[in-house]
């Protein structure tokens, strides 16, 4: 990152700050106002919308209707804010080494498809740095907030594929003053404990299902790390992982619930109490019908409306995690809402048997990488006892941007969630 890139995360980092202190009438304010300004964005500058929400510009935003993640794909060209940016030459640009902005100017990441269908997700600058600011907040959170005068090196196991979330992250922040080590969860296990030992990072942030593993290698002795903070993103943190981080690290693992087209939606306080991210995103857990279910109760998916989205306005977009909304309040001096808990999509390694006797331990991204290469409207993993089974749904004749529902019989996250 250079240095105006930072400076200007920094002051992104420092503005948000301030909302965290907000009392809830200011925070309804501010989401008020902030709804209403992407709300005539979307009707002015996209065609979509204008087509989508036509006849409800004075409805609230309960009553709009739920943009799913297939509908978005299907009509990208029109809802982009920028009519000169199509679907075919994002995938195009997705295609090649993709280091440069897409047109000049834009930042563009990509969903890995888990769910059935493939994401393209575009950023213009401003946006991009509400993005990294919104990580910033969550690493100062744990305790661990860089600066122009405090380095922080932070390690991230998560993808290095180019146009996974965390990879376009990782690349942004790495700096002299954020110095960053970006490993990905498919590299065999040796070489990453190899690295990290090498590196000793001050922050470490992994897929959970990583965290468990490396925090054994920590209890085995062969990883060899002291990190101020370590950070859980991209799965669900299981009460055995954070016993087993604890074990390792001697406290418990920071969790940030994100998504590649979110940035953070929540992440946890001093207290390891999950707070909403109330300025950024508005956040309904629903029920099949999309109709909001109680305070404590799990959802069948989540709505978000992302209050910066401008080049691709998300209002009410629908992601399949399954969460439970909190009414309870932390005493931690953060005046957003509480997430109980997060449920859907957890992650397992997948654990195969080996020719020698025991077991082999595979990171379910390298499935990801491998069948995202096939040409498959989608594809499932069933994992069991006596090896793998592979599931090609009409091989041959689906367009790449559709690959990759995924999923065994243990239960797959969604990789298109990001630290």
């Amino acid at each position: 990152m250079e240095l105006r890139a930072l400076i200007a995360v920094l002051a992104r980092r420092r503005a948000i700050r301030r909302h965290q202190r907000w009392d809830r009438g200011e925070l309804a304010y501010h989401q008020e106002r902030a709804l209403a300004a992407l709300r005539d964005h979307a009707m002015t500058r996209s065609r979509f919308y204008q087509r989508f929400h036509r006849g409800l510009e004075s409805a609230s935003l309960y009553d709009l209707p739920v943009l799913t993640k297939a509908t978005l794909m299907e009509h990208f060209d029109d809802l982009v804010a920028d009519p000169e940016v199509k679907l075919a030459d994002a995938l195009a640009y997705l295609e090649g080494d993709a280091e440069e902005l897409f047109r000049g100017r834009y930042v563009v990441c990509a969903t890995s498809g888990s769910t059935g269908r493939r994401g393209i997700f575009l950023y213009d600058r401003d946006e991009w740095m509400t993005h990294i600011a919104s990580y910033a907040r969550a690493q100062e959170w744990a305790g661990v907030a860089a600066g122009l005068t405090h380095k922080v090196r932070m390690a991230v196991v998560s993808s290095r594929v180019p146009w996974h979330g965390s990879a376009r992250v990782g690349q942004t922040v790495h700096s002299r003053f954020v110095p960053t080590l970006r490993l990905d969860a498919t590299e065999p296990l040796p070489e990453t404990v190899e690295q990290l030992n090498a590196f000793q990072p001050d922050c470490l942030v992994g897929y959970a299902s990583m965290l468990h593993v490396l925090a054994a290698e920590q209890l085995a002795g062969r990883l060899r790390v002291a990190p101020r903070a370590v950070m859980s993103a991209s799965e669900v943190l299981t009460d055995e992982t954070k016993a087993r981080a604890r074990a390792a690290w001697g406290s418990d693992p920071y969790d940030v619930y994100a998504a590649t087209e979110t940035a953070d939606i929540a992440s946890d306080c001093a207290r390891h109490r999950k707070h909403l991210y109330e300025d950024l995103v508005i956040v309904e857990s629903v029920d099949e019908h999309h109709r909001p279910v109680p305070a404590g109760t799990v959802g069948a998916s989540v709505l978000v409306t992302v209050l910066f989205s401008r080049t691709q306005p998300l209002i009410r977009y629908q992601m399949s995690d399954r969460v439970a909304l909190s009414s309870e309040r932390c005493d931690c001096g953060i005046g957003f809402a509480l997430l109980d808990r997060v449920e859907g999509r957890a992650e397992d390694i997948v654990e195969l048997p080996a020719r020698v006797g025991g077991v082999v331990a595979v990171h379910p991204n390298v499935f990801h990488r491998v069948l995202e290469l096939v040409p498959a409207a989608a594809w499932q993993v069933i994992a069991g006892r006596s090896g793998v089974r592979v599931l090609l749904e009409r091989p041959g004749g689906a367009h790449r941007a559709r690959q990759g529902a995924a999923g065994h019989s243990r239960g797959l996250k969604s990789s298109e969630r990001t630290p």
